[in-house]
């Protein structure tokens, strides 16, 4: 059955005995429920993690039992046309199939809700203008995500065929990525292994959160770089890559959140614990000190072993240089 209204954007559906024996495939049970939705549409919306159920783990090419309530999410409608912009970028490396761009803090990825321009997709169409189609039809080019106040190397597609071989890379795990954060505290082990299940937070929809039900399973790799007082310099690495896992593994798994942490941290009590000199330098700061400094894979295209890096940024470097 589903509850909705016409001019909601939540839905509540739950598969029946009949849903089951009908439907080998959550996607096409979706799509049938919700034709005003294309099977695109369907598979963004899970890929976002708009597509949930607080019982299991849901999967697109399966069906869940009969009685599993599954929640849906959909985000206002963006403007039909992307602008263009002339935002400048740091392009790290580009050929007529890709581009690696080194993203400032701030700068969002893609068009949504409250940043319909300014974004690097904006800035990309720009720089690349035949890139629309490529994709998503709202997010052209785009393959992964750094939250808006993580920095650090992303790649884009140039075309059709790199794009859905990128896809493939990050969704089977064939990718080398590596970050630098400043966490608060210091942690009790100097290296390790944090998994968990991601998903979202059962009251907070704009967070994320650890071992809910219905998550996905998140791993990520730790190796302290340094420790100081009431703070670490750690590097991390990504088994997989699921919304905020990094900033939700610091906070909730090790009890160490990111330094300046907008949503996952606990604001001024961390910076409390800092030097004069570093609560000067952050207190007004608005993003968590987070940069994506390696991407490595094999180009779709070319077979040639890539590998990138980008030096954390200046408020990063000066923060480090303080402790």
């Amino acid at each position: 059955m589903t509850d909705y209204s016409s001019e909601s954007d939540s839905f509540e559906i739950i598969v029946g005995p009949e849903d089951k024996l009908e439907f080998k495939r959550l996607d096409l049970y979706l799509v049938h429920k919700l034709p005003q939705f294309s099977r695109s549409t369907i598979k963004r919306l899970f890929e976002d993690e708009d597509i949930s159920s607080e019982t299991i783990s849901l999967s697109l090419n399966k069906m869940p039992p009969a009685g599993t309530k599954i929640d849906i999410e959909v985000p206002p409608p963006l403007p039909s046309d992307l602008l263009a912009e002339n935002i400048p970028l740091d392009i790290l490396f580009e050929d007529s199939h890709l581009i690696i761009i080194n993203k400032p803090a701030g700068l969002v990825v893609h068009p949504a809700p409250g940043h319909y321009t300014g974004t690097l997709v904006n800035a990309i169409l720009y720089h690349c203008p035949d890139l629309k189609g490529i994709g998503s039809e709202k997010r052209p080019g785009i393959v992964h995500r750094l939250d808006m106040g993580t920095s650090g190397v992303m790649v884009v597609a140039k075309d059709q065929t790199t794009h859905e071989g990128l896809v493939q890379l990050f969704s089977t795990h064939d990718i080398d990525r590596k970050y630098e954060a400043l966490i608060a505290g210091v942690p009790n082990a100097t290296e390790g292994t944090l998994a968990s299940t991601i998903g979202r937070h059962p009251t907070n929809r704009l967070k994320m959160s650890a071992n809910v039900r219905g998550g996905k399973k998140a791993i990520t790799h730790f190796r302290v770089l340094k420790k100081f007082e009431n703070c670490t310099h750690m590097e991390l690495k990504l088994e997989t890559g699921r919304t905020h896992q990094i900033r939700v593994h610091m906070s909730q798994l090790l009890n160490c959140p990111v330094l300046c942490d907008p949503v996952y941290g606990s604001g001024a009590s961390h910076l409390k614990k800092l030097p004069e000199q570093i609560r000067k330098n952050l207190d007004n700061y608005p993003y968590q000190l987070l940069h994506a400094r390696e991407l490595g894979f094999i180009h779709p295209i070319t077979k040639e072993k890539l590998h990138f890096s980008a030096p954390v940024p200046e408020i990063f470097q000066t923060t480090i240089h303080s402790l």
